[in-house]
């Protein structure tokens, strides 16, 4: 399956200025989680470039990865049973199985609590992300069950806006 980029705007490319950003934070079982992820559009793709802090000790869930994934919805809020149920599922445009979304990344692997994670994705462009959500799920992505991975609760979120 090949995806083409679609760049709409060529004003920053290269530039190393970010054009998008997400200021992330955990939920009720994960108050001390924090971090940033920018998006930065260049000529392949956005390089989207993810610090976090205070990821769940390893032995507290399966894995030492997580999930990690731009989702449809546009806030970081919901109800009492999911907190980040306005988030919506993964942002997937082109209505692609898992693991071909446009919004399905690389998982995060906490190393000690702290993940860094930098990456270039030609999957969408900035333009296309700004007003949606970015996830932090509690397990690893299996890259295989439908519609999502199958990589648990959401422990994080942050709103993608224009930098």
């Amino acid at each position: 399956m090949k995806i083409k980029p679609k760049i709409k705007n060529y004003n920053n490319i290269g530039s190393g200025k970010s054009d998008a950003m997400a200021f992330l934070r955990g939920g009720r079982d994960n108050k001390n989680l924090f971090g940033t992820v920018s998006f930065t559009q260049k000529l392949n793709g956005v390089l989207v470039t993810t610090e976090v802090f205070n990821l769940p000790v390893n032995d507290q869930y399966k894995s030492a990865f997580h999930g990690y994934h731009i989702h449809f919805g546009s806030r970081c809020s919901g109800d009492e049973q999911d907190e980040f149920a306005y988030t919506g599922g993964h942002y997937n445009p082109q209505n692609y199985p898992h693991s071909y979304h446009a919004g399905d990344l690389p998982p995060l692997l906490s190393n000690n609590g702290y993940a860094y994670s930098s990456f270039l994705t030609n999957r969408f462009n900035v333009d296309d992300i700004i007003g949606r959500t970015v996830i932090i799920h509690a397990d690893a992505d299996d890259f295989t069950t439908q519609p999502s991975g199958n990589s648990g609760k959401k422990i994080a979120c942050g709103e993608i806006i224009k930098a």
